[in-house]
């Protein structure tokens, strides 16, 4: 992208200074728009307020009655690596001796392949990532069960390191929270992953697994604290990658909205569908809304999408300091309607075994996208199959400045948000 539209999206990220435009009635009025509408989560629930992780996995429990109707109140910084003690957990409480420099040089110089007999201490350095990694698992995990509002009070309410998961839960609303992805401690060296190997690691910021009526709202998701430029040198002079993604959706998940929230300085940020060969699972599930939602310096998956119904509308694309790789991922058996986003960088597209993609008035720079175009070239047809107008009601902002107005203004933790 030129100077000049940098210049422009740099000083919009700092005043959301675009004229004012007719917007929407705020998130709390109306309720999520959508596939996710009529999600309610817990409300005309018990109410309790939490201010460590303990506190939250206790409310999350509800006095062994977790899908009884209830609103959890987030007060401040939770991090997921607070022991019940109140300290916080490092790598070596997990795995006392686990050293990341040993674990690598048992792959040898070029990371490409692991021998227990290569240093004496090989065999020792893999059990202990193995079960360094459980511990960790187990430590910042938290389940949100089913008839559950999760809220951040005020403008500064976040989980930190904090691996959030819906496992089969419905009815769930998650709002006004600043979720920091964890960092994987363990993260594991694949070296036939790709052309030269990668690293995997385990944890999301949130994880939907056959969650159904899910609303995500006023959010913001970022690696904060931890970013990839600050973490240590791996293989083939690249940064150990210690984060998975910031959200996760799969395994038959349905009728999801997320809106109005920010994804921030992040490789690998949204997938739809968890794999090619899971349809026998996610086929015919996967309805998702994804709508005034600001991506800023997000790599690649904006989202990237398998088997689902998904719709991406008045969503803001930037980019500052990372070379993004593309925004839309189109994948096995996808059905991604885009409508009136806005790109500020041109990389938008990607085709990952899909068929099918449409949109309708999207723009890149200020410019009409011709996105059906830039599909077609890639051996996709524009004929997705439905319409998000026959299945839900929506009314998106129909001019670029509209949306750039509303999303940088809106968009994120604490940002105009009215409560549940």
């Amino acid at each position: 992208m030129a100077g000049g539209p940098m210049r422009r999206v740099a000083a919009l990220l700092a005043c959301a200074c675009l004229p004012l435009a007719a917007a929407p009635a705020s998130a709390a009025e109306r309720g999520p728009v959508g596939w996710g509408a009529g999600t309610i989560g817990g409300a005309g629930g018990t109410t309790r307020t939490v201010h460590t992780r303990a506190e939250l996995k206790e409310a999350l429990a509800n006095d062994g009655d977790p899908t009884a109707p209830k609103v959890i109140r987030v007060v401040g910084a939770i991090n997921g690596h607070e022991s019940d003690g109140g300290s916080l957990l490092g790598e070596q409480d997990y795995a006392p001796g686990y050293d990341l420099g040993q674990y690598m040089s048992c792959f040898g110089q070029d990371g490409a392949e692991w021998s227990d007999t290569r240093h004496d201490y090989c065999a020792q350095q893999r059990r202990l990532r193995q079960t360094g990694s459980n511990k960790e698992k187990a430590q910042i995990q938290l389940t949100v069960p089913s008839n559950t509002t999760l809220v951040g009070v005020g403008d500064d309410a976040r989980l930190l390191g904090v691996f959030l998961t819906v496992n089969t839960g419905t009815n769930i609303v998650v709002r006004n929270l600043r979720l920091e992805a964890p960092v994987d401690h363990f993260t594991s060296w694949s070296p036939d992953d790709g052309t030269r190997g990668s690293w995997n690691a385990r944890f999301d910021a949130l994880t939907v697994i056959t969650g159904r009526n899910l609303w995500i709202d006023h959010c913001t998701f970022t690696d904060g604290r931890f970013p990839d430029r600050a973490a240590p040198l791996g293989f083939h002079g690249e940064r150990v990658q210690r984060h998975d993604g910031l959200l996760d959706i799969e395994d038959g998940s349905d009728f999801v909205t997320v809106s109005d929230s920010r994804f921030e300085d992040h490789d690998k940020a949204i997938l739809v569908g968890s794999g090619d060969g899971r349809g026998d699972r996610d086929r015919g599930h996967l309805k998702v809304t994804f709508v005034r939602n600001l991506f800023d310096d997000i790599v690649q998956r904006g989202p990237r999408v398998r088997f689902g119904q998904v719709h991406v509308v008045n969503n803001v694309y930037v980019s500052r300091g990372r070379a993004p790789l593309y925004a839309l991922g189109v994948g096995v058996e996808s059905a991604l309607y885009s409508e009136r986003n806005v790109f500020r960088h041109d990389a938008v597209l990607a085709a990952y075994g899909g068929e099918r993609f449409h949109d309708t008035g999207s723009w890149i720079d200020g410019r009409p996208a011709r996105l059906n175009a830039v599909a077609a070239g890639l051996g996709l047809t524009d004929d997705v199959g439905w319409d998000p107008a026959d299945v839900h009601h929506h009314r998106p902002l129909t001019s670029a400045a509209a949306v750039e107005h509303h999303v940088l203004t809106h968009a994120g933790t604490g940002r105009q948000y009215g409560r549940p």
